[in-house]
């Protein structure tokens, strides 16, 4: 089968992880590791293609891999005691084991989201390192200069090196406290790719795909952890409505009146049964909650069928777990559905003086007050919500609706 250079890194960013995790444990070096995979890649794309990809693309990567950074190591010979220890682990440790290969993985997962290291960092390392997205995608996908992020991997690497981060899985009793960033940073990347916060595009399909990608991996290794089933239950079924959510000339299209037929069958199924898996242990966490309230929406035949009781209640449980005022934000949009806008907008307005700054907040309001008919505060916030967006198809949305509540306004 012949491969082309697109095809082999497919196969190199699917296994990246996984090789850079098991030379991360032999060299104790990062960089290193990065180095040897990326000669490994060079070295696939002059055989593969006449020879076809190898029976097991990881072992031959690690194997190559590792093969290439000892031999940058036996060339100098100012490391030759590194050399001594990697010539070692050649001879005598198996490579390709898959309950090593699952340990180093989880490894490198719980080194790159380390609480010590900043959030922005956790999430540049873990789409390098982990996703094997190059730092040119990585600034494209963050709409941030390529070299600001370049900079930001190497002070996380070098943080994790002069720090003496360990390269180690938690212990039993750590775990729980330790996913928490772990899962984190995996749903901001998802966010990021649902809801891009600036930029002309409303969604970066490549970031919410690899957030699923991450987070099965994850799933893999802790299959019985419930937080990590909710959170990729809660990917799938939002992400089954990504192609909803934008029309066919670009506009944003809000859930209530998107195209249901459009949404992802297969993504919303798969979700779904996460949801009745982790409901069956009734041990509720805030993402298996967050789970819950998508499988409501995604089971409705429309808007008006939604069980929007049922959802306040989920966000009741969920604003007990954390009392955060966008979680309350949230809330109140369900509540809308059940109570009306009145009741609503007192909730929404109690939460001013947290979420002002939010374009969410402001938009959320004006559409409650245009709801109520109230169309001149409306466009008042409608104004601030632009102000504080940054998301070019977001803006546009709203200022369509000032222009209607202006043009509403007008004739009354």
């Amino acid at each position: 089968m012949a491969l082309s250079r697109a095809d082999i890194a497919g196969i190199f960013r699917a296994e990246y992880g996984r090789a850079v995790a098991v030379l991360t444990r032999s060299f104790g070096d990062i960089d290193a590791a990065e180095e040897a995979v990326q000669d490994a890649f060079t070295t696939a794309v002059e055989r593969w293609p006449k020879e076809g990809p190898p029976p097991s693309p990881v072992g031959w990567i690690i194997t190559t891999a590792r093969n290439r950074a000892i031999d940058r190591l036996r060339k100098d010979s100012s490391r030759l005691d590194r050399y001594e220890q990697a010539a070692l682990l050649q001879t005598n440790e198996p490579l390709d084991e898959d309950e090593t290969v699952h340990d180093d993985r989880l490894r490198l997962i719980f080194t790159c989201c380390h609480p010590s290291l900043a959030t922005s960092a956790q999430v540049a390392l873990t789409l390098r390192l982990l996703g094997g997205l190059t730092t040119t995608e990585i600034a494209k996908a963050f709409l941030i200069p390529e070299v600001t992020l370049a900079q930001r991997l190497v002070r996380a690497k070098g943080k994790i090196r002069d720090a003496g981060i360990p390269y180690r899985i938690p212990e039993a009793s750590e775990l729980p406290a330790r996913l928490v960033p772990v899962l984190a940073v995996l749903y901001l990347i998802f966010n990021e790719g649902y809801a891009a916060t600036a930029g002309a595009e409303l969604t970066r399909g490549e970031l919410c795909t690899e957030a699923i990608r991450l987070t099965r991996v994850l799933l893999s290794e802790l299959p019985d952890e419930l937080e990590v089933q909710g959170l990729l239950a809660l990917m799938l079924l939002t992400d089954a409505r990504r192609a909803a959510r934008v029309s066919s000339d670009g506009q944003m299209v809000l859930l209530r009146d998107q195209d249901r037929s459009k949404w992802d069958a297969a993504l919303t199924a798969e979700g779904l049964k996460l949801v009745q898996r982790c409901l069956r242990h009734n041990r509720p966490g805030p993402y298996q909650i967050q789970a819950a309230i998508n499988a409501a929406h995604s089971i409705a035949a429309s808007t008006a069928e939604t069980n929007w009781p049922q959802i306040v209640r989920l966000y009741d449980q969920l604003l007990a777990i954390q009392p955060t005022p966008v979680v309350a934000l949230n809330r109140a949009v369900a509540v809308a559905e059940v109570d009306g806008p009145e009741t609503a907008l007192r909730l929404v307005d109690a939460l001013a003086a947290d979420l002002d700054r939010f374009y969410l907040f402001h938009a959320i309001r004006a559409d409650l007050l245009r709801r109520l008919g109230r169309n001149e505060q409306a466009a008042a916030s409608y104004t601030r919500a632009i102000e504080r967006c940054e998301n070019n198809a977001e803006r546009e949305f709203l200022q369509g609706r000032l222009a209607a509540v202006q043009a509403n306004k007008a004739n009354k």
